[in-house]
C-alpha cells in the first residue's frame, strides 16, 4: 500500500475515534511529518460525499457526522432509568406495602421526617399520586345527614 492511501486511512481512524473535532494541527501532531494531510481530507470528503455519514468541516475542524437528510433517524427519545436515593426507595416500598397510606403514616413507620423533595420527586415519575385526605373524627368534611323527624 502507497503512504497516501496509509496517510488517509490515519486520518479516517483518528477523525472517527476523536471525541471533538479535529484541526488540520491536531492530525498533523499525531501523523507523520511527511503525511499530506490536506489532500488526505479532500480525498476522505470526495469518498463520503452523499453517503450516510458525511466529512464536514466546521470553523477549520473536521468531523464525521450524520448526513442532514437522514437526521430524523437520530431522534429517538430514550428514556434513561431513575436512580431513587435510598429515601425514596423506602418511601416507595412502604406506599406500596401499607396503601392507602397517609404522609404521617409513612413518616411514622421510617422513624424520621419525610422530605416534600422525596415525594415530589416519586409523584413527578408517577409512581404515586394523591389521594383524598382520609376521614378522622372532628374533620369538618365529615356531614351527617339529617334525621327525618319522627313523629
Amino acid at each position: 500500500m502507497d503512504d497516501a492511501f496509509m496517510h488517509e486511512r490515519a486520518v479516517e481512524a483518528l477523525l472517527f475515534a476523536a471525541e471533538e473535532p479535529l484541526s488540520l494541527a491536531d492530525l498533523a501532531g499525531r501523523l507523520p511529518q511527511a503525511a499530506d494531510i490536506e489532500s488526505a481530507l479532500t480525498s476522505l470528503m470526495q469518498r463520503y460525499a452523499g453517503r450516510g455519514v458525511e466529512l464536514d468541516c466546521v470553523a477549520g475542524r473536521y468531523r464525521f457526522r450524520t448526513a442532514p437528510d437522514l437526521a430524523y433517524l437520530m431522534s429517538e427519545v430514550r428514556e434513561e432509568p431513575q436512580r431513587l436515593s435510598k429515601a425514596a426507595l423506602e418511601t416507595l416500598a412502604i406506599i406500596a406495602y401499607h396503601q392507602p397510606v397517609t404522609r404521617a403514616e409513612v413518616e411514622s413507620v421510617r422513624g424520621v421526617g419525610l422530605s416534600r423533595a422525596t415525594l415530589d420527586h416519586l409523584l413527578e415519575l408517577g409512581w404515586v399520586r394523591m389521594r383524598a385526605r382520609p376521614r378522622a373524627p372532628g374533620d369538618l368534611r365529615q356531614r351527617r345527614t339529617p334525621r327525618a323527624r319522627e313523629g
